[in-house]
């Protein structure tokens, strides 16, 4: 690392075991931007010997941090800083645009573009007439080449034609097309991956993930967006400001 060498002094009058002071050290560098996303951290040995602790301990640290969702291990190649997107509730944005405002490169893996028969509640959720043809959008949403999250997005026919023309963002394409939305609906609830979204998503079956439910509406109210999200709970957080009425 041509950085400065990270820096450790245990606190030999502080209650808490040694692997904790360290997580607690190595969580503090990496809120601070000491690491980027997806950057490799020093191996466990490597970590153990410049601190001259026990790879016991620096194993304990990292394990703690894993669990906590900041570091991610690759098998056989290290472990890794994990991207995480703070999305605030009370802002409209795409994923596109969040990512980009935090440093991450935003990308799509496509699993399905096309027009198909509206469903029963997409037909509800939308204010479609029976039989009528909605743009379904499936892909897989990447941070730094990191899968974040798996996405279905279902908007009218008349709204995006050709579901083959959006590109890595839906809501610049829209943007560009004229229809801008204005406001829009989220609910949020965890739910226990299946052996499908959990291959998806690269987890391990049951993990909690969180599933979001987006309704994105114009000005004039007509609804144009319904998305289902299934985001992964390690990589996610989400911010809401509330004020106490006077």
């Amino acid at each position: 690392m041509s950085k400065e060498a990270f820096q450790f002094t245990p606190d030999e009058n502080a209650s808490s075991p040694l692997y904790l002071q360290l997580a607690h050290k190595l969580a503090e560098a990496i809120h601070g931007g000491r690491y980027q996303a997806d950057e490799a951290l020093p191996s466990e040995r490597v970590l153990a010997e410049s601190l001259n602790l026990s790879r016991v301990t620096a194993r304990k640290a990292i394990d703690r941090l894993v669990e906590q969702g900041l570091i991610v291990r690759k098998h056989g190649s290290g472990n890794y800083i994990a991207p995480r997107l703070v999305q605030p509730l009370s802002r409209l944005s795409s994923f596109s645009e969040e990512l980009r405002q935090r440093g991450f490169t935003p990308s799509s893996r496509w699993l399905n573009r096309g027009l198909n028969v509206a469903q029963p509640d997409e037909q509800l959720s939308l204010g479609i007439a029976m039989g009528k043809r909605v743009a379904r959008l499936e892909r897989l949403r990447l941070a730094d080449s990191v899968v974040m999250a798996y996405e279905v997005s279902v908007l009218p026919e008349s709204v995006l034609p050709d579901p083959e023309q959006v590109g890595s963002s839906l809501y610049e394409y829209l943007g560009q097309s004229g229809i801008t939305p204005a406001r829009a609906l989220q609910h949020i609830r965890a739910i226990n991956a299946d052996s499908k979204l959990a291959k998806l998503l690269d987890v391990p079956v049951g993990q909690a993930v969180l599933f979001i439910t987006r309704m994105a509406y114009l000005e004039s109210g007509q609804a144009i967006e319904l998305t289902h999200s299934y985001c992964r709970s390690d990589y996610y957080d989400f911010v809401a400001e509330m004020r106490r009425g006077g």
